[in-house]
C-alpha cells in the first residue's frame, strides 16, 4: 500500500460551491449512507482520526477535502439517508452533492460505501444510477464484511456485482480487520494516476 495515503492531510471543509478548492489536479470522492462505515474506511486508508467518526449518523454536513500531494486529493462527501436530519438540510446536501458530482472536472472516481449487511438500499441505487448516467467511475466498497460469515459475504458480493451499473467494480472491506485495503488502493492508484506500488518503492 502506498505511503502517500498515510500522509494525507486535511485541507478544508466546504458548504458551498464557492468554497471548494481550485478545480485542478485529480481527486476521488467517498460517499455513502450515514453509518455505513465511510469515515472508518477513510481512517484505515489514511490514518486514525483523519476523518471524523460520530455516534450520531448524519453529522457530516460539509464536503471535506484531504490532500495527498500537490495534485491529488481524497474527498469525504456528506452521508445520506439519515431520517432524523431535517428535510430542508437533506435537500440542501443533495443539491450540493449533485452539483459537485456533475460539475467537478477533476473528479476521477467515486467510491460508494455500503454496509455489507444492508447493501443496495433505494438511495444507494439512486446514487449509483445517477453517477453512472453522468459517466463517473464507480467502485462499490462493502464495509463491515467482518460481521458476515465468509459464505454470506461472498454471496453478498456476488449479488451486488450482478446489480451494479456496467463497469462498476465491487469489493468486500473490513476496517476492523484492515481487509480489502490493497484492492481499494489499487483502484485509487488507477484513478489518481499513481504508478504501481512496486514502481514507487523503486524510486
Amino acid at each position: 500500500m502506498h505511503s502517500i495515503y498515510r500522509e494525507a492531510q486535511f485541507l478544508l471543509s466546504a458548504e458551498a460551491w464557492a468554497h471548494l478548492p481550485p478545480d485542478e489536479g485529480a481527486e476521488v470522492a467517498f460517499v455513502g449512507r450515514s453509518n455505513a462505515g465511510k469515515s472508518s474506511a477513510l481512517n484505515v486508508l489514511t490514518r486514525t482520526g483523519l476523518a471524523r467518526t460520530s455516534k450520531t449518523p448524519g453529522r457530516t454536513r460539509q464536503i471535506n477535502f484531504f490532500t495527498l500531494d500537490a495534485e491529488r486529493r481524497l474527498v469525504d462527501l456528506p452521508g445520506y439517508g439519515y431520517a432524523k436530519v431535517p428535510a430542508p438540510i437533506r435537500r440542501r446536501w443533495q443539491a450540493f452533492i449533485e452539483q459537485y458530482l456533475t460539475g467537478r472536472r477533476c473528479l476521477r472516481g467515486l467510491v460508494v460505501v455500503m454496509d455489507a449487511r444492508r447493501p443496495l438500499t433505494e438511495q444507494d441505487v439512486q446514487l449509483l444510477e445517477f453517477a453512472a448516467h453522468h459517466g463517473l467511475g464507480l467502485h462499490a466498497l462493502l464495509t463491515k464484511a467482518d460481521k458476515l460469515s465468509r459464505g454470506a459475504a461472498a454471496a453478498t458480493l456476488q449479488r451486488v456485482r450482478a446489480a451494479l451499473p456496467p463497469g462498476t467494480q465491487a469489493q468486500l472491506f473490513s476496517a476492523l480487520r484492515r481487509e480489502g485495503l490493497e484492492t481499494l488502493t489499487a483502484r485509487l492508484d488507477a484513478w489518481l494516476a499513481f504508478p504501481p506500488s512496486e514502481e514507487r518503492q523503486q524510486d
